[in-house]
């Protein structure tokens, strides 16, 4: 999984790495949101799901301490990062900024 996140994050497209977990409340109400947003946004953005609890070296690497937390990538640097499950406009807003 490292190798081909490393090559998938290194897009120049942006990137948005939702990191989750399936007990995860808020977690789960992030994710039509973030449907939406990729609805919106099309190809403009690549949104990829890690489950923390499946994935747990990837997760400390990135120092994910709580679920979810986004971390948008371009390139292969973290551009933005955010915990907690945002409204639609913020995440979008967030993507558009570095697009």
């Amino acid at each position: 999984m490292k190798a081909n996140f490393n090559t998938i994050i290194a897009s120049e497209t942006p990137v948005l790495v939702d990191f989750f977990a399936e007990w995860c409340g808020p977690c789960k109400t992030l994710a039509p949101i973030l449907k939406a947003v990729k609805e919106d946004l099309g190809d403009a953005v690549k949104i990829v799901k890690i489950d923390v609890d499946k994935n747990q070296p990837l997760a400390g690497k990135y120092q994910v301490r709580g679920v979810p937390t986004m971390i948008l990538f371009k390139n292969g640097k973290q551009v933005w990062r955010k915990s907690g499950a945002l409204p639609k406009h913020e995440i979008v807003g967030a993507i558009k900024e570095v697009s």
